[in-house]
């Protein structure tokens, strides 16, 4: 009888065992998702071979394009840091958007974002996840409104300042808000390479959150110059981009790696290096979330925050880096803002598409929204439309009416895409009322023949677009007198 009661004890046990194991399984796959957003830096349309790098190869980037959808138009927030991230975040466009521009906050951190302003990690946190940033920053220096930690994040470590994310050896990352002293590169010494630093941080914060709904920011540092990898990476390398590209940067003295790019003599292969590195993590996290048996039940995005740089020795004209595209940073032109978008979903998005659908990092918040399916959650200040429908496949998808971008340096910028027309305009502090450029990027997706004279009313009318597209804020009023600096 005693066996009996064993043999039957023990099949009740098995049983309740496997079904507890169900029930984890269950939670895992129709819970919330947790969303994995890595935001690559300077990355151009054509840096990656799934895009058409023919010079190296991204191979882990490349299967997770297998394994979901890859977005042929697809644009950034911006076409330089500070403000594509703000459009990311806060869902707005740069004509509405509260950060514009890099305005420098001496001695760290850049102008910041208010604390009255939504973001997308504010959405995630509202609907029960634990949000983390791991990288680059950008938004508000140290302990002001625009901290991380006051803008919907949990956890961050990383950069603060974008400034001081030029150097990949760095004297500091900062946790949340404490400093995290880095000895190994006082000084001259390169003995702590902050990239593989915040990697590791940003592996833990998927361990410690994988039986809980999670966001994570991963806003990769690379490949924006200062262009510089371990010699283990850059000699796979030296020798196979001939002729090299060199760089004469700052080397020494009391700025040394406050801003200044480092000089770089091989500056082909260190760019080709470092995206191997970054291209090795985004494998990394991809294993992680198979490891951790969240697969199912993760969202993994990549994209760009720029077109590609021409700083520190980068050549993109080398390495094809903006594709057919025309312009690079803080150009207007495609270059400077198509970027790459994959999304990997396993239990949503077959595998091995592509999708012509046009959207914009605005579009992401309304996005998360519709996935999330929590309408309390709801905002009605978004600019962007959700592409969910995209995503899973359904029909009933909208479609912006137009697009817009305004740009703050160089004499500034602004640019609309309604359909396959792009307006572009160039000077605009010296002539607000001047003609626009006009491109249609279904027969011209380079830029190299202006149809403005031809279609006048076109180029018109997507001009008024530009005058009604955008409001005035206290620092950026679109005069060209911004502050540059906040002492």
């Amino acid at each position: 009888m005693k066996l009996a009661y064993l043999i039957l004890f023990s099949v009740m046990l098995s049983t309740l065992l496997f079904r507890c194991a169900d029930q984890q399984t269950e939670k895992k796959t129709n819970g919330q998702p947790n969303v994995i957003f890595i935001l690559a830096d300077d990355l151009g349309y054509g840096d990656l071979s799934c895009y058409g790098q023919e010079h190296f190869q991204t191979p882990n980037i490349d299967q997770l394009a297998k394994q979901g959808m890859l977005f042929t138009q697809h644009y950034a927030g911006a076409t330089v840091c500070a403000p594509s991230r703000s459009s990311l975040l806060t869902g707005q466009h740069t004509g509405h958007t509260p950060i514009r521009g890099n305005n420098e906050v001496i001695p760290e951190g850049q102008f910041p974002m208010a604390d009255s302003v939504y973001t997308v990690a504010e959405l995630f946190q509202k609907a029960g996840y634990r949000t983390g940033v791991y990288g680059k920053w950008g938004l508000g220096y140290p302990g002001s409104e625009g901290d991380p930690l006051n803008q919907g994040f949990d956890e961050f470590y990383g950069y603060n300042c974008q400034r001081l994310a030029h150097h990949y050896y760095p004297y500091f990352l900062r946790r949340n808000d404490q400093v995290d002293s880095l000895e190994a590169n006082r000084g001259n010494l390169k003995g702590a390479f902050a990239p593989n630093l915040i990697h590791k941080e940003a592996l833990t914060f998927i361990d410690q959150n994988k039986n809980r709904p999670f966001f994570l920011f991963y806003a990769s540092p690379i490949p924006h110059a200062e262009l510089i990898a371990p010699d283990s990476i850059m000699d796979k390398y030296r020798g196979e981009f001939l002729p090299e590209s060199s760089y004469k940067g700052l080397d020494e003295g009391p700025k040394y790696r406050q801003g200044a790019y480092e000089s770089q003599n091989e500056a082909h292969a260190a760019f080709a290096a470092m995206m191997e590195i970054l291209d090795r993590q985004v494998g990394e996290i991809v294993d992680k979330v198979e490891e951790l048996g969240i697969s199912e039940n993760t969202i993994i995005i990549f994209t760009s925050d720029n077109g590609p740089h021409q700083e520190g020795g980068a050549d993109p004209d080398y390495f094809d880096s903006n594709g057919r595209l025309k312009g690079y940073k803080r150009d207007l032109y495609e270059g400077g803002i198509r970027v790459p978008l994959i999304i990997k979903w396993d239990t949503k998005i077959p595998q091995n598409l592509k999708s012509d659908h046009i959207s914009a990092f605005w579009d992401f918040p309304a996005t998360f929204e519709d996935i999330l399916r929590i309408d309390s959650l709801k905002n009605s200040n978004w600019d962007g439309l959700s592409f969910y429908p995209t995503l899973i496949g359904a029909s009933e998808q909208p479609n912006h009416d137009y697009l817009y971008w305004e740009f703050h340096e160089l004499g500034g910028r602004q640019a609309v895409r309604k359909g396959n027309w792009k307006a572009v305009r160039y000077r605009v502090f010296d002539d607000p009322d001047s003609q626009p450029e006009l491109y249609d990027l279904s027969t011209d997706i380079g830029e190299q023949y202006n149809r403005a004279k031809e279609y006048p009313e076109i180029a018109n009318e997507l001009g008024r677009l530009m005058d009604e597209s955008r409001i005035d804020s206290k620092i950026f009023d679109f005069t060209g007198n911004n502050y540059d600096k906040i002492q």
